[in-house]
């Protein structure tokens, strides 16, 4: 932070899976904007671009969403595992 301001933040869900960390989804300001990678069994993920320019607000919204679906991710994540 610079007087109160997030100048850039990460903010990661990781779950232990068959022994493994696993990255599940992160919000990160890397690339110069704030933005959420989902991460998928298969290795790849898919980056979508926040419409916040205030990251002070982007890291807000990224604790709430993964306070409130951390499970789901990691439901979405273990079903692509078992195909």
């Amino acid at each position: 932070t610079e007087r109160g301001r997030i100048v850039w933040f990460v903010a990661q869900y990781e779950a232990l899976l068959e022994g493994k960390w696993q990255p599940i989804v992160r919000y990160d300001t890397a690339h110069g904007y704030a933005h959420i990678d989902v991460y998928h069994a298969d290795g790849t993920r898919t980056k979508r671009h926040l419409q916040v320019q205030d990251y002070n607000l982007a890291y807000s919204l990224s604790q709430r969403d993964l306070h409130q679906n951390w499970r789901i991710y990691r439901a979405q994540f273990v079903k692509e595992m078992e195909r």
